[in-house]
């Protein structure tokens, strides 16, 4: 929840958009057609019209993102100046997107101006409001300490002790101080005796971390390890804000400005983003794989009555946490289950493992997987029952290969792995699936961890169904 508190609370707002913007554009057509007494020489289609509009609202939001207004600093920073600016230019911008769509498109969505007009001005009102609302409520969930993140300071600077009595005295915020690691004269009188340690490794065996305040310079490479190793965020407080722009995002903790050294991009509201589509395409992808699925899962039953049609295996996602991955069995019923090592172990062959590793994971002939088993390897059927999975956010469309726990000891940057949910497809099995090595595979992991952007995830996707199609699924 404390790490998730950020992504509901973005996710609350876009919602909040989606429905005030329908209703501006609902509203607007209706002042015009039953409130403006001036006669109107078009055909009143109030519900055609709304329906309308309720499929360009992602066009709208992409706007609403591209002006940073799924930022934590823009909706939780007192002054809201800067974002009702930008939700006026929003609203603009909008209905600007609508005009030349509705050129392009000739749908004749705006029978007269006026109502383009009239949704600029109500859907600037009822955003602001909107906005107002939903951080109040979380303001308020923040005072009862749901969702907040447990912050640790480190640091011999002034910063330090305006960090720790902001944390304590707003706890609207959403942070709860853990926990202080500074010489006594940095930290408030108050706390010297609570909160304060002697060493990160104290704080951190001794307390629960969710976000790391670094206010100087001393140890910052061991320190941003601990947080990639932990999983934990780490934001790095500049002696000069002239630096801020080199390190990462800028935010304002209070009036401190703090930089959040981001492990990837892939965070904030792109990641709420990311989500929204995985579960769009997890709800689509059931309904028209649901013939497959089912006949699929009769024969595996027709073949072997008292063998599970679907096996769940134990894997790793982001932040190490472990999951049941759902997939059809495609592996004879003695090895179904079975780490690698254990099955050729068992079947006396134990030459494969080295093999089987070497190879990225796969034997041209492995003898753990019968005839049918390859068939629905070959076609990628045996992965539908992930679509489970995504949908209930234990994984991403799109991400590094989910992990089986006893695997991490092959992965040195492991912790970059798991920042991000593993994937049912990804970079590095679209790029020569099976044919590459282990070693490759998790280079190619990393980089795409590292450098994650929206682009990158459409190349991954439309390659998986070329390779899927072609029949290059793991044989």
């Amino acid at each position: 929840m404390r790490k998730k508190s950020d992504h509901i609370l973005r996710l609350a707002l876009i919602l909040g958009d989606a429905i005030v913007l329908i209703l501006s554009f609902a509203l607007a057509y209706f002042v015009r057609v039953h409130v403006d007494p001036r006669p109107y020489m078009f055909e009143s289609q109030l519900l055609e019209f709304t329906l309308e509009i309720v499929w360009l609202v992602p066009i709208m939001l992409i706007i609403l993102a591209a002006l940073g207004l799924y930022k934590k600093s823009v909706f939780l920073n007192k002054s809201k100046l800067s974002e009702i600016g930008r939700l006026f230019l929003a609203a603009v911008m909008s209905v600007a997107a609508l005009i030349v769509y509705d050129y392009f498109v000739d749908r004749n969505l705006f029978p007269v101006r006026v109502i383009a007009l009239l949704a600029v001005g109500i859907s600037f009102v009822l955003l602001v409001l909107e906005r107002l609302l939903v951080i109040f409520a979380a303001k308020q969930i923040f005072k009862k300490n749901y969702g907040v993140k447990r912050a640790l300071i480190i640091g011999n600077s002034k910063n330090t002790e305006y960090l720790a009595d902001f944390i304590t005295s707003t706890p609207e915020y959403g942070y709860r101080l853990a926990g202080v690691v500074a010489n006594r004269k940095y930290i408030p009188s108050d706390l010297k005796q609570t909160h304060q340690f002697s060493s990160l490794k104290e704080a951190l065996r001794k307390v629960k971390v969710d976000v790391i305040f670094q206010t100087d310079e001393r140890a910052t490479e061991y320190v941003y390890k601990k947080a990639v190793q932990k999983h934990i965020l780490y934001y790095f407080v500049p002696s000069e804000t002239a630096l801020s722009s080199h390190f990462g995002e800028l935010e304002l903790v209070g009036n401190t400005p703090a930089v959040l050294v981001k492990l990837t991009p892939l965070s904030g509201g792109w990641a709420v983003v990311k989500r929204m589509f995985d579960i769009l395409f997890a709800i689509v992808g059931l309904v028209l794989a649901a013939i497959p699925m089912f006949i699929v899962f009769v024969i595996l039953k027709i073949r072997n009555l008292k063998a599970p049609a679907i096996y769940k295996s134990e894997r790793l996602t982001r932040y190490n946490r472990k999951f049941k991955c759902y997939k059809f069995r495609s592996m004879r019923p003695e090895w179904s289950g079975m780490t690698p090592e254990a099955a050729f172990i068992k079947m006396g062959k134990r030459q494969l493992i080295k093999k089987y590793r070497k190879n990225g994971d796969f034997l041209k002939n492995d003898p753990r997987i019968d005839g049918f088993g390859k068939f629905i390897r070959r076609t990628s059927l045996d992965e539908l029952p992930q679509l489970f999975n995504i949908l209930k956010g234990d994984i991403s469309l799109i991400g590094p290969r989910a992990l089986i726990p006893g695997e991490l000891k092959y992965y040195g940057d492991r912790s970059l792995i798991l920042a991000v949910k593993s994937g049912l497809t990804g970079f590095a099995q679209v790029s020569g699936r099976r044919d590459i090595s282990f070693e490759e595979r998790r280079a190619l992991d990393i980089y795409y961890v590292m450098n994650w952007s929206l682009w990158l995830d459409l190349q991954i996707f439309f390659k998986t169904i070329a390779a899927v199609f072609r029949g290059e699924g793991a044989k």
